[in-house]
């Protein structure tokens, strides 16, 4: 056999290894998904912990011995309590206290801003086009407002958008009450949509980016996304009732003038809170090993400079996690539409904020339920429990026609929607490069908002027309669709696309090698 016969067999076994490491990578990712989530947890101190180097940031430290045996962890680290006080010990008591009071003014301009204009202009076309316009701002700049998080970090971001915030806020509500006409009305609205800080993703950027740092695993992780579901969940029970009680006692424009000071004042704390540094480029770059170390991953070769990409890409498979958060948005604002035509219909609509309220109180609590469920179930079963439940729980209310039944059906229905939301947010950190991390946070934001805005746009017609049950169907038949997503979707994580980068580029190099040498690359007869 003469040199092309070896240059060929050369040349089919280095493809074959590229293929193989991309099936492997392929493989070893959706083993993570499925791997219990507690498998990367390690008590801070162990060997393969940044504390045990010395620190969080890589900074040289006693390291243990190789043979060493690890620290027990301390008692209740592994219960639910015990995992949430981890959590807040991360960021501090303060942060979660001032991110919650930031992310209030999100909750309340949307549903202010179409009672304010409703009561100043007399017309509820009008209140529905602004609150559109302020809808389609968040939507469209959400993903924008991410990326420059991403890039610049979150201080100046935020801060420069909590002030554009609040003065496009009390911008809308001086125009509400000098009767403009709709037009500047829903540009205001939307400047206001626009220029949304979105506390809430980046509050969850901050945290997985502190819990990478510090070496805890996929079940800290887990937690935190929880907790900040949670938080989200209690701000959008409580920003429209705040609005309703204003509107009730004195004027909705007290409530939305609240909102701007809110998020200033509070917005700037978020922006100035030490964390933010966590999340700073320099730093996402620093802790990228030790997020590779804590995390599950697999060993990948080192890459030529010119070979790895400035700006990493998200993988296609965040599409489907996107298109579930979109689709439960719209199941939400299906429900919304039904609710407030029942309730319309049994005479009783002022009960239709309180029936709200009820379901966001459920959700809230099974969010922070989320952190007992066994670390042996992983992310791919609670997906596909969650969107399961939500079209069982969805189906009684085409029946529901009294209002102490609506009630009851909605509060169970409430235990379905938190748990989805956690769930999905796990895949999407797990399969977005850290240096995108906010951005994705944000983009999975504006899709629930958007599906959302989208389905109280048409249902709300369709309610109208064929009455509540319409509605309901909807609601439904978009649930069905988000468990069939969660069926026959593939979520990667970011080791499965790393690796499967590094294979083809290490084949491709080899055979490079092989072309300057003179060995052609098919294996020809010699």
């Amino acid at each position: 056999m003469g040199s092309a016969g070896r240059g060929g067999r050369r040349g089919v076994n280095r493809g074959a290894h590229g293929a193989n490491s991309a099936q492997e990578a392929h493989e070893d990712a959706h083993a993570v998904l499925d791997a219990p989530l507690g498998a990367g947890d390690t008590p801070l101190g162990t060997d393969d912990t940044p504390a045990a180097t010395g620190g969080v940031n890589g900074t040289p430290g006693a390291r243990r011995g190789a043979n060493a045996p690890p620290d027990p962890p301390p008692p209740g680290a592994h219960s639910t309590l015990g995992t949430y006080c981890r959590v807040v010990a991360l960021t501090g008591a303060a942060l979660p206290a001032v991110s919650f009071l930031a992310r209030l003014p999100t909750a309340t301009i949307q549903f202010g801003s179409v009672l304010l204009v409703a009561r100043t202009s007399g017309s509820l076309g009008t209140a529905g086009l602004v609150g559109g316009a302020l809808a389609v701002g968040q939507v469209v700049c959400g993903p924008l407002v991410g990326r420059l998080a991403d890039r610049h970090g979150q201080r100046t971001v935020v801060l420069v958008f909590s002030f554009a915030n609040a003065l496009a806020i009390a911008a809308l509500v001086t125009g509400a009450l000098t009767h403009l006409a709709p037009a500047p009305l829903a540009l205001l609205g939307t400047l206001a949509g626009a220029s949304v800080p979105l506390i809430g993703p980046l509050a969850r950027a901050r945290v997985v980016a502190l819990a990478r740092g510090t070496g805890t695993g996929d079940r800290t992780v887990s937690t935190a996304l929880s907790f900040e579901s949670t938080l989200d969940e209690i701000s959008f029970v409580l920003g429209p009732a705040l609005v309703g009680l204003a509107a009730v006692l004195a004027h909705p424009a007290y409530a939305l003038g609240a909102a701007a000071l809110l998020v200033a004042v509070c917005g700037t704390g978020f922006a100035l809170h030490p964390t933010a540094t966590a999340v700073s480029p320099a730093r996402t770059a620093c802790n990228r090993a030790h997020v590779n170390a804590a995390r599950p991953r697999i060993a990948l070769p080192a890459l030529p400079r010119a070979a790895v990409p400035a700006a990493p890409r998200i993988p296609r498979s965040v599409h489907a996690l996107r298109a579930a958060l979109a689709l439960q948005g719209a199941m939400f604002g299906a429900c919304q539409a039904g609710i407030t035509a029942l309730t319309e219909r049994l005479g009783a609509a002022d009960q239709a904020g309180l029936v709200y309220a009820a379901m966001g109180v459920m959700s809230a609590v099974a969010g922070l339920s989320m952190a007992a469920v066994p670390a042996h179930v992983g992310l791919r079963a609670r997906w596909r429990a969650a969107t399961a439940a939500a079209l069982v729980l969805s189906l009684p209310l085409l029946w529901t026609d009294s209002l102490w039944s609506l009630y009851a059906v909605v509060t169970v229905l409430g235990v379905a929607y938190a748990p989805h939301l956690i769930t999905v947010f796990g895949p999407t950190e797990r399969a977005v490069p850290p240096a995108r991390l906010a951005e994705a946070m944000a983009f999975a934001t504006s899709a629930i908002v958007g599906g959302q805005a989208l389905a109280v746009a048409v249902t709300g017609r369709l309610a109208e027309s064929y009455g509540p049950g319409a509605a309901f169907a909807v609601g439904s038949a978009v649930a069905a669709l988000a468990c069939a997503i969660s069926l026959t979707a593939r979520p990667t994580t970011y080791a499965e696309t790393e690796k499967t980068l590094h294979a083809r580029v290490h084949t491709m190099t080899e055979a490079e090698d092989d072309s300057h040498a003179g060995l052609p690359q098919e294996n020809t007869p010699s």
